[in-house]
């Protein structure tokens, strides 16, 4: 295992990153996202880097963190800070099985919080765990996404005639504020600061304070996302929407362009301009941005939520929650708390069920 935080740890990182590119399917498998987290959130928790080599050349890279204390586990950095998915960077399945074996050789227990349901990852873990101890793949949490095509230029024309009405609606309360415009910006890094001000500006006074989840409430937070999208902004692949009125901005996004689609981390609107739901003409006008630049899709990351469903979009990438148990009293002593929470978990929800009231 590389540390990061050494000399050369991060420069084996990056070389890793720029070899198996071609491989990545998420912006969190990128050098930067780690590189971030590392400067930011988890400044004081060493992020180690597995490297699989073939003949001297990597195949493989998959960072790694844990907490503090002999039994603490294995995860991905992020998963517990930012909730987004990730996986394991491989050439192919020959180097997933490589870096599987590595970790079904670990005393210490593994847990991948949220890994795409096709990770080479999984299947080869589960083969080098035999003997070595227990896995369990569960459903994690999903990620939404709206596949894009040329029909989605005129984004509007995609939704129900009760929906387009609803966006008319929208347009004309927009307009009793003042002049309405909506732009998508690839800053540069120059202007990038100010951008990212405006942006978590917006967000802040929206309901996201009150319930304490705006970039604004927490300073390392803050901190993570300025220093990664500055990252992406130098690579121009950073992207900051804005919906205005009369030069006001009342509703934002802060997305990454990367590997042809649009990947959406934040969006905020001004709660004082409510009636007139910025925040869903601006994420029109994105789609449409989205499609006529040939993107293939405008993935929103975060969580399947019900209002997503209901409003924009039921497709998914299916998500897997990864647990290793290895014979060691680490592994024993992770597999004995879960199995408790689970048994727990079942109770509760029988309880529930019992308690609740009949139909009749």
């Amino acid at each position: 295992m590389i540390d990061l935080s050494l000399p050369g740890g991060m420069e084996a990182l990056v070389r890793g990153w720029e070899l198996l590119q071609p491989q990545a399917t998420l912006p969190t498998q990128g050098a930067d996202f780690i590189a971030a987290l590392g400067r930011t959130l988890l400044a004081d928790t060493p992020i180690k880097l597995v490297e699989a080599k073939d003949d001297d050349e990597t195949v493989a890279v998959l960072p790694l963190c844990h907490g503090r204390g002999p039994f603490a586990r294995w995860r991905l950095p992020g998963a517990a800070e930012v909730f987004e998915p990730g996986d394991a960077l491989c050439r192919d399945s020959g180097s997933a099985a490589t870096l599987a074996r590595f970790l079904a050789r670990q005393t210490r227990p593994v847990e991948l919080h949220r890994v795409p349901a096709d990770s080479a990852l999984i299947p080869a873990l589960r083969s080098s765990m035999r003997g070595r101890g227990w896995m369990s793949v569960r459903p994690a949490t999903a990620c939404p996404f709206i596949p894009l095509d040329v029909s989605w230029t005129d984004a509007e024309s995609r939704f129900s005639s009760r929906r387009r009405s609803d966006f008319r609606r929208a347009e004309r309360r927009a307009a009793e504020f003042g002049q309405v415009t909506c732009e998508v910006l690839t800053p540069l890094p120059a202007d990038f600061d100010p951008l990212f001000d405006e942006a978590v500006a917006v967000e802040a006074r929206s309901w996201k304070t009150p319930a304490g989840t705006a970039i604004a409430c927490d300073q390392a937070k803050e901190q993570f996302f300025r220093s990664y999208f500055l990252a992406a902004c130098k690579r121009g692949e950073f992207r900051a929407a804005f919906l205005r009125i009369d030069g006001k901005a009342v509703a934002m996004q802060l997305a990454v362009e990367w590997s042809g689609r649009y990947w959406l981390y934040k969006i905020g609107y001004d709660e004082a301009y409510g009636r007139c739901s910025p925040g869903t003409l601006l994420m029109l006008h994105c789609l449409g941005h989205a499609a006529r630049r040939g993107l293939e899709s405008f993935e929103l990351l975060g969580d399947a939520e019900a209002w997503i469903a209901d409003f924009w979009t039921r497709e998914q990438h299916e998500c897997r929650r990864v647990r290793t148990y290895p014979l060691s009293l680490s592994g024993l002593t992770a597999l004995l708390a879960d199995g408790t929470a689970w048994i727990q978990g079942q109770i509760r929800a029988q309880i529930r069920g019992r308690l609740r009231p009949s139909s009749a």
